[in-house]
């Protein structure tokens, strides 16, 4: 970090520059992930969420650094402030930040587009002219300053970085700790508006105060020439590559845990973590070292992207680490080459477009040319060319040894993309592709002084690492706003041939090929499960029942169809909707339901509100896109609705399997305050190896008590006391007490 004695003479001289640098960043970076989650109830929980939001306030970011910029050409500090405060003060007047309702309910099919217009008009002014003050104000200083009576030269402006890190960094860090846990979206909405009003005053009592420098500069210098075209290129280029990591691995963490702002901050916080050390005065580690460590990292992550079952903890460990060695090495070479302060707007400028170039990458092109996340391990892999190309030494010609491994790098590289152009099956291919593939980490390892050829293995590497576990054989990809979705056909042990859909690292589903058993429900819907044995007691109950079901999966809940019942699936992705009603892929909802099928768009929250009161038999909540939890399914207030729309002895099923997150207490919590009653049951898995039934974690409710009565009398269903777990809320949630009460 910067030094006691690099910050000493800014707090000797103004403490409140360093005050207002540290509240406008806290602002900043608290109202980020606070956005984020009063749009997620709106979209579905999608991981994309965090990342549309996150390209667009990189966006707005560099709107605000762009004004930075151009306001320097006023000469009059004075009149800098006073401009700036009125910006401020008119963007305030789209405050009590708030979603906007101007462009209505999200369309499923354009996601995106929507949530742009909507930030726009919520929070993009406020946020733009927010995002300007941190360079402003060093830029203010380095115009304002007195010189150190000790060198005779002003201070260094850069030491307000730490102030802006410091307040950033702890913005992040408070709110999944602290602020998610223990307040609610409504006091924080209030609290960010309050902050602002207090950044006003400071900025105008900035202006009103500061006074030119009454001490002389002793020693002056020339202008420096303005920096070169290859230079910008250069400065963007290193910053585009962590801004793009960040989002890779908030993806990641996102998909498979969690959309919530406790996931989304840990990637941001390493990210600033990562410009106070490289703009210290001291390195955190030597470049030689770091170095080393990057290399090893980057090879260690690449390897470990197929195996996503492994233990989260460890996945957490390896690609954070990665992602914090790989980003401290980009932005120690933007340190390193960092421009007179005369420059200062015009490099936040470079690295804030070299932001939206990454962040935008991610968000918006990706999901169009790539047709699985490869954006990751892409950037990873781009990052390596931020190294050394050749060895510092001053013969470049390869060694012998870094021959011989460029050799084998070859090989090994094109063989690789040999076995994905023409994909081999069987367990002797599974051998060879995994052993190929291992040997691409360490030959680029091996070659980390030559950061081209290193950069190459990697990405082949990379590409290859989607088809390294695969099983069976994929027919159908398809890549949307709420991610990706997988078909492929594999031979089971005991049905033999299917075809199974998953949504990232979940599985939607599967069905039997042979016409004999197609219509057979399988995974989490086998008769023998808790899903399929609800479905199986309300219909022997009642003659003609009304089901509905949040999340369409393959449509297996209507093999279960009469010709008396009506069935509604309730599915936020256009994509799952087309392929599971499309019978060249899956027949459930065409050959096998009896009854009719219907489909509703949209997110469950906004589409089921709209049906009227004591409707359904059954309603089934089974909303899962990977591991990832929709939260604001599972709230009270959610809840309240779910309980509405059943009939006075109608049920409630809500499907809550998770690798990483406890999650019946917050829901059972839930149901008690809602004035319903609950039971939980968990079914296991019968035939190892095989899709006929999956294990899952449900927990069922009734409008009372009596409407539970029959499944009460079911010795596989039991009672839980959720003790002093918290029900969640649209207000909040707590995903850090779910995750460590998992076992």
């Amino acid at each position: 970090m910067t030094s006691h004695a690099a910050t000493t003479p800014i707090l000797r001289q103004s403490p409140l520059f360093a005050v207002t640098v540290f509240t406008s960043a806290l602002l900043v970076f608290f109202v980020q992930p606070m956005v984020g989650k009063l749009l997620l109830p709106l979209l579905g929980g999608a991981p994309a969420v965090w990342n549309t939001s996150m390209a667009f306030f990189q966006a707005a970011l560099l709107l605000g650094y762009g004004y930075a910029h151009l306001l320097q050409r006023l000469k009059s500090f004075r009149i800098q402030v006073i401009l700036h405060g009125v910006l401020l003060g008119l963007a305030a007047l789209s405050l009590p930040l708030g979603i906007s309702n101007a462009f209505g309910l999200p369309d499923p099919e354009h996601p995106i587009l929507w949530m742009l217009g909507v930030l726009t008009l919520s929070i993009g002014a406020p946020f733009a002219i927010l995002s300007a003050t941190a360079p402003l104000v060093q830029a203010w200083f380095a115009l304002t300053a007195n010189p150190d009576p000790a060198t005779g030269k002003p201070p260094e402006p850069y030491a307000l970085y730490a102030a802006s890190n410091l307040g950033s960094l702890l913005s992040l860090v408070a709110y999944p700790v602290l602020v998610e846990p223990l307040t609610q979206l409504t006091d924080q909405r209030i609290g960010w508006s309050l902050g602002y009003g207090i950044l006003v005053v400071l900025i105008l009592t900035l202006g009103l105060t500061r006074k030119a420098p009454t001490v002389p500069v002793t020693e002056t210098t020339a202008t420096s020439a303005r920096p070169s075209l290859m230079t910008m290129a250069i400065w963007i280029g290193l910053a585009a590559v962590p801004s793009s990591l960040m989002m890779g691995v908030t993806t990641y963490l996102s998909t498979d845990v969690a959309s919530a702002p406790f996931l989304w901050v840990a990637p941001l916080a390493l990210y600033l973590l990562t410009f106070i050390f490289a703009f210290g005065t001291k390195p955190l580690i030597s470049r030689k070292m770091l170095l080393i460590l990057q290399a090893a990292a980057a090879c260690l992550a690449i390897y470990a992207l197929p195996f996503r079952h492994l233990a989260i903890p460890a996945q957490l460990a390896v690609h954070l680490l990665t992602f914090f060695l790989t980003a401290l090495l980009c932005h120690s070479e933007l340190a390193r080459a960092r421009p007179k302060p005369e420059h200062l707007t015009l490099y936040y400028l470079c690295l804030s477009i070299g932001g939206v170039v990454g962040g935008s990458f991610n968000a918006f092109l990706a999901p169009v040319i790539f047709p699985l996340v490869l954006e990751y391990p892409l950037a990873l892999a781009l990052a390596c060319l931020a190294r050394p190309w050749f060895t510092e030494r001053e013969d470049r010609r390869l060694t012998q040894l870094e021959l011989v491994w460029l050799a084998f790098g070859l090989v090994d590289a094109i063989a690789l993309v040999i076995m994905l152009i023409v994909p081999a099956d069987g367990e002797g291919a599974d051998t060879l592709r995994r052993f190929l593939f291992a040997v691409a980490p360490l030959c680029a390892f091996a070659l980390r002084d030559r950061g081209i050829a290193m950069a190459c293995l990697l990405v082949v590497a990379g590409l290859s690492a989607v088809n390294v576990t695969q099983i069976g054989r994929h027919v159908v990809t398809e890549r949307n706003f709420y991610g990706v979705v997988r078909i492929a056909e594999t031979t089971d042990p005991v049905v033999g041939p299917l075809r199974r859909m998953t949504h990232g690292t979940t599985l939607h589903g599967a069905q039997a090929i042979d016409p004999q058993k197609r219509c057979q429900p399988l995974t989490y819907y086998a008769s023998e499960t808790a899903i399929g044995q609800t479905l199986t007691k309300v219909q022997a109950l009642k003659p003609s029942a009304d089901i509905a079901v949040v999340g369409l999966g393959v449509g297996t809940m209507a093999a279960y169809v009469r010709p008396s019942d009506r069935l509604a699936f309730f599915e936020i992705d256009p994509a799952v909707i087309r392929l599971a009603s499309d019978p060249k892929y899956f027949t459930f909802v065409s050959d096998c339901a009896k009854g009719p099928v219907t489909f509703h768009a949209g997110d469950a929250r906004l589409t089921l509100s709209s049906v009227p009161a004591g409707q359904f038999d059954l309603l089934t909540i089974d909303a899962f896109s990977s591991d990832s939890v929709p939260a604001h399914l599972l709230t009270v207030q959610a809840i309240d609705m779910y309980l509405s729309k059943l009939k006075p002895d109608g049920v409630l099923l809500l499907h809550l399997s998770n690798r990483h997150l406890e999650l019946r207490d917050p829901v059972i919590a839930a149901i008690r305050q809602s004035g319903g009653s609950a039971l939980t049951q968990t079914s296991t898995k019968t035939f190892k190896g095989s899709f006929v039934q999956s294990p899952a974690i449900v927990v069922i409710a009734g409008r009372n008590a009596a409407a539970l009565a029959g499944f009460r009398a079911d010795a596989r269903w039991q009672t839980r006391d959720p003790g002093p777990v918290r029900a969640w809320t649209d207000d909040y949630t707590n995903l850090i007490g779910a995750m460590l009460r998992h076992k």
